[in-house]
């Protein structure tokens, strides 16, 4: 077994089955690790830099900038410190921890809410934009959570707060808050491209998004937004979310005619690779989706439509869920999880784990079988109870069936995995 990412893997392999279930999520974890993805499609050689397959003769720009947004930045950021070195002019890099950079500012923000912090980073961004000229090279990555760390101006943040707090209970998806939070921002949205423009941007998209839609990625800020203000209103009235000044994002092309985004990540990179383990492991294996946004009991439901003897069930993205009160621990994961156990077989293990290693809590997500249910009973303890509290972390801090990743430097959505004998 490679690398294990799971610091609790001993106490949670309590059975073959859960030893391999955990083996095949743990092998999509390695897959999208930002470090080891960077060495695989970097190379820097007499002064050509070589992003996958496109070549750059840093030569001939004047200045270098790096700027990193989001949950994988920390981990590109200390990658490009290390491989351009002096030949970086300027940086600055958005995550939820600081870093030691010797070229690279790095500033600890917040995360989902944005607060005074995030503004005061981003303000750094935009002055690196100072004095900009086509002779500059913008290496800018952006990753999952990157919505949130790139707040400006305070009016944005302010509206960014409430926006997020507003759709928490609405069960709307991702795209859809993107979406809006495009249409708030002078930097969203293509706002970042135009603030850099004339300068060569190179974006590095690692995606958290489910499916392919790399320009929603931190609500897209180096790519021609093709949406309206009228398509944000739209989705504001589908919720009744009032209270929301909208903006028109960048239309002119001019500002996207020297920005080359290349995709690096998504949770397909995952998927195909716990496939791949499973498929080893001697498992009929099949990947339900790679955008998941039903609610919990639909995609339960989906899970089960497919189950079979020896089969291994594989998604990514995030489940549609609508948090009405306040006060539990756990996410969409544990939450997931806990729907399920009641209605796992003996013969079937589910897992279900947020990419970047924190689901609304420490702990990345939960594993459950049959023995979950016995260990809750045999406590007393009522899953509908939490689960109508969102108190899930509880539940599964008690039964032992937390897992715990510390965070993952990577970010892709969540991975689920049905596991049957």
């Amino acid at each position: 077994m490679e690398k294990s990412y799971i610091q609790n893997l001993e106490s949670l392999t309590t059975s073959p089955l859960r030893k391999q279930a955990l083996e095949i999520i743990n092998s999509g974890l390695s897959a999208i690790a930002t470090d080891q993805v960077l060495k695989e499609n970097i190379t820097l050689k007499d002064n050509v830099l070589t992003i996958k397959s496109n070549v750059f003769n840093l030569g001939d720009f004047n200045r270098i900038i790096f700027i990193g947004l989001g949950k994988a930045a920390s981990e590109s950021a200390l990658f490009f410190d290390e491989l351009l070195g002096s030949k970086i002019s300027a940086g600055v890099v958005l995550d939820l921890k600081e870093v030691n950079c010797q070229y690279i500012k790095s500033y600890k923000t917040d995360h989902p809410r944005p607060s005074a912090e995030n503004i005061i980073a981003s303000q750094k961004i935009v002055d690196l934009a100072n004095n900009i000229s086509e002779k500059d090279l913008v290496i800018t990555v952006v990753s999952g959570g990157g919505s949130a760390m790139l707040c400006w101006p305070a009016e944005e943040c302010e509206q960014s707060i409430k926006l997020y707090d507003s759709f928490l209970k609405t069960g709307g998806n991702i795209e859809e808050l993107n979406t809006v939070r495009k249409h708030t921002s002078q930097i969203k949205g293509g706002g970042l491209a135009k603030l850099f423009y004339p300068a060569k941007i190179v974006g590095l998209i690692f995606s958290d998004i489910a499916g392919n839609n790399y320009s929603q990625v931190a609500s897209g800020p180096t790519f021609l937004d093709e949406s309206s203000v009228e398509d944000a209103q739209k989705i504001l009235n589908k919720y009744n979310i009032t209270d929301v000044t909208l903006t028109q994002t960048p239309k002119e092309e001019k500002y996207f005619a020297n920005v080359l985004n290349i995709n690096f990540v998504s949770n397909k990179t995952a998927l195909e690779k716990m496939k791949e383990i499973a498929e080893g492991l001697g498992f009929e294996t099949l990947i339900m989706s790679s955008a998941v946004y039903e609610d919990a009991d639909e995609t339960i439901n989906n899970f089960k439509k497919l189950s079979s003897p020896k089969k291994a069930i594989l998604a990514g993205g995030e489940i549609s869920i609508s948090v009405t009160s306040s006060g539990g621990k756990g996410g969409r994961n544990q939450y997931i999880a806990l729907k399920y156990a009641p209605l796992i077989n003996e013969s079937e293990v589910f897992v279900s784990v947020a990419s970047d290693g924190l689901d609304n809590s420490d702990a990345a997500g939960a594993i459950v079988d049959k023995t979950t249910m016995e260990k809750a009973k045999n406590k007393e303890m009522n899953s509908e109870i939490y689960l109508k509290s969102y108190d899930t972390y509880d539940f599964f801090n008690t039964t032992k069936d937390l897992i715990f990743t510390g965070p993952t430097g990577a970010n892709v959505a969540d991975l689920m995995l049905l596991l049957i004998d």
